[in-house]
């Protein structure tokens, strides 16, 4: 993970270092050696994920000239992604922004005793049925929408009863699918409250900068560019919908023709894709990806 861009760049290098002093932990060597379980774990895959990203902004930057001002209308990411794009459009350092994913990671895992939450994709439920789902299988657990990923893909959040009884009660909704994700917590949900405190406490002692560009914000699927309100939305973004669809659907709205998304391996081009087929997209994920796109910046 990131070793390719490593060998080949050496601003990709330096934000890889850079994120290891800021952990005072070796989560580069973890990246690219493994082993895998100890990566996966959330308070590792969080800032790791950041670092691929921002390497390949930090490629783009200095080799390419790259100008968020000048080159972006506006930057989002999808959960831990937001803090990615707000490092990238300059809002937060990036030390602290692994050290902000750091905690995250560990508060999300720790906030729900393992075995008590659990989340599932319902494949081929559009929005509406999915809120159907939800409410009935809640029956005074928690069940709630975590993730409006794209037409087709929502992700149910909440106690592990009530997303073992959204299954069954899916299928007689006619939704295609419900598929168990492997998850160490039940993400996005007021379950995760205790995280959102821990965040808030983490994020009140971190300077927020004026991003070079706005950012589209998970919680709202609008735009924003004040630092304390990145700082609240931050922090009800824990146990909030990440409403992706509606924020990518909003993009032509406000001016972007294309997209452009920074390691990821092609997760958010899918579903960009699928929520707006007339937007451009690009993809950067392997040195010969940011070579051809270096040439047309």
């Amino acid at each position: 993970m990131g070793k390719a861009l490593a060998d080949a760049f050496a601003p990709a290098r330096c934000i890889f270092e850079e994120v290891d002093d800021a952990l005072s932990q070796k989560l580069s060597q973890l990246m690219w050696e493994g082993p895998e379980s100890e990566l996966t774990l959330t308070e590792n895959a969080q800032p790791a994920i950041m670092a691929a990203s921002l390497a390949v902004i930090a490629v783009l930057k200095q080799e390419a000239g790259l100008d968020f001002a000048k080159h972006a209308r506006l930057v989002a990411g999808h959960s831990l992604g937001e803090y990615s794009a707000l490092a990238a459009a300059g809002a937060f350092t990036l030390a602290d922004t692994a050290r902000l994913l750091k905690a995250r990671g560990r508060a999300m895992q720790s906030a729900v005793p393992v075995g008590e939450g659990a989340m599932t994709a319902l494949i081929g439920a559009d929005i509406e049925t999915a809120e159907a789902v939800a409410k009935e299988s809640a029956q005074g657990d928690v069940c709630v929408i975590a993730n409006d990923n794209a037409p087709g893909q929502v992700v149910l959040s909440g106690h592990k009863a009530a997303i073992d009884r959204a299954a069954d009660i899916a299928k007689a909704k006619g939704v295609k699918r419900a598929i168990p994700l492997s998850v160490s917590a039940p993400f996005h949900c007021s379950l995760m409250q205790p995280a959102a405190d821990a965040m808030r406490e983490a994020l009140a002692n971190v300077t927020i900068r004026p991003p070079a560009v706005p950012v589209l914000a998970n919680v709202t699927a609008q735009e924003t560019a004040e630092p304390e309100t990145i700082r609240r939305l931050l922090v009800e973004q824990v146990t909030s919908r990440v409403r992706w669809r509606e924020s990518v659907a909003a993009l032509r709205s406000l001016g972007v023709v294309t997209t452009v998304e920074a390691g990821g391996n092609k997760v958010l081009t899918g579903m960009v894709k699928r929520i707006d087929k007339e937007l451009q997209s690009v993809t950067l994920d392997t040195p010969a990806d940011i070579e051809a796109f270096m040439k047309v910046l």
